[in-house]
């Protein structure tokens, strides 16, 4: 089953870091088999909707999406990221 990785990005404390985190997270997670379907901004927010960059990734499985997160390739992108943002990331199972 599916399984999409959210990030929301509550707090950008430093946008350089975030940077650096972008150019090694984005190709450690399509190497892992994650595929990004969304990535802004929100163009519409609705009820307690919050105008934070969001990143939405999808995966072949909940273990995929682990993996994807505990590889090396992507704890060096979190040690770029060093504090850069204060995020909200959660992995969802999809819908069968």
């Amino acid at each position: 089953m599916t399984a999409y990785w959210i990030s929301e990005y509550r707090e950008i404390i430093d946008a350089d870091k975030v940077a650096a985190y972008g150019r090694l997270a984005g190709p450690a997670l399509l190497a892992a088999g994650g595929r990004f379907l969304a990535r802004d901004v929100p163009e519409q927010t609705y009820e307690a909707g919050e105008a934070t960059r969001t990143v939405v990734i999808e995966f072949e499985s909940v273990q995929a999406a682990r993996d994807a997160h505990d590889s090396p390739a992507y704890a060096e992108a979190l040690a770029a990221l060093d504090g850069g943002a204060i995020r909200d990331m959660r992995i969802v199972p999809g819908v069968q």
